[in-house]
């Protein structure tokens, strides 16, 4: 976990859950000490806390945590206490209830995990919503969102180095045969996207460019404002370099007045522990800005410093 900063000697999980549990008894709530142990917690550390929590004083420490913090702080807080698993499974089910507005939402957790990671996610949402996420993915999506999306969560794809370029050749003529005929959401093309590892898909589109003269993303820009076009590139994006894809996501959530907080909590507490080292260069290179500042621009207080925390400033 190269972002975040972990205290060399971390106390024990039975240490954290007394002190959780003191932050909460009494007049007021001690944010401070909840940043300073859950904001500096591998998930298998936070695993543990919860545990012992539940153990010593048979309480649920999410329910607890709910009950005492509020807003930003609390969303949060209280996703990044879960197992990435049950977090993506309630981010899911969350974006399926506002499909199609938060398509992108289940396109990044089929597209940016591992198969490993998505299959563990998909246990998780059953056994959560009683339902299988494809099945809702189909039950509450239409037409071509529906063929991509039930296709891109329910792919197992090959986690391995090993590129085929030979397949890769003929698959990016393929492509390109469907995106000149417009054929944006044909079977073929949906079936490259869901199956192929992301090695391969990176010879792939290396080879369209080669070829063909233009990134595959240039090409699929037809129509700017077609919602689905939209969707189709982000994935790609998604699949081949997610750090461009987050930093975006993060830009976009702080750009102009307002800020997108549901878009900046997510992605901060979806990539602390996976690659945030390289969304907050990306981010330094985009915008001649580190991420840190920018989070502290758009947002304040308790807020403000449990992200810091989880993206690994150094002065908290």
């Amino acid at each position: 976990m190269a972002s975040l900063k972990i205290p060399e000697l971390v106390p024990s999980a039975a240490e954290d859950s007394q002190q959780l549990r003191k932050a909460f008894v009494g007049c007021g709530t001690d944010e401070a000490c909840i940043i300073r142990i859950l904001g500096h917690r591998n998930a298998e550390q936070r695993k543990l806390i919860r545990d012992s929590y539940e153990a010593n004083y048979q309480k649920d420490l999410l329910n607890d945590l709910d009950g005492e913090i509020s807003g930003d702080f609390q969303r949060v807080v209280h996703l990044w206490t879960m197992s990435p698993a049950e977090r993506d499974a309630c981010l899911a089910n969350e974006a399926i209830k506002g499909l199609p507005g938060r398509n992108c939402v289940i396109m990044e957790i089929a597209c940016a995990r591992s198969s490993v990671d998505l299959f563990k996610m998909r246990q998780n949402y059953q056994l959560r919503y009683k339902k299988s996420l494809e099945e809702d993915v189909a039950d509450h999506s239409t037409g071509d969102f529906r063929k991509l999306l039930v296709s891109l969560v329910t792919a197992l794809r090959y986690e391995g180095e090993e590129v085929n370029m030979e397949l890769a050749s003929d698959e990016a003529e393929m492509l390109h045969e469907k995106i000149s005929d417009k054929a944006y959401s044909d079977e073929e093309l949906i079936r490259i996207l869901s199956i192929r590892s992301k090695t391969q898909l990176n010879a792939t589109f290396n080879r369209y460019n080669d070829k063909f003269g233009n990134v595959i993303n240039k090409d699929l820009r037809a129509n700017p404002k077609d919602q689905y076009l939209t969707l189709l590139r982000s994935a790609i994006k998604c699949l081949t370099e997610p750090e461009k894809y987050f930093e975006k996501v993060l830009r976009l959530s702080m750009k102009g007045l307002g800020t997108d907080e549901e878009s900046l909590t997510r992605v901060v507490a979806t990539r602390a522990e996976v690659d945030m080292e390289l969304i907050k260069e990306k981010y330094y290179k985009r915008n001649s800005m580190t991420l840190d500042s920018a989070i502290s621009v758009d947002t304040s207080g308790d807020y403000e410093r449990m992200l810091l925390a989880l993206i690994g400033h150094g002065n908290l």
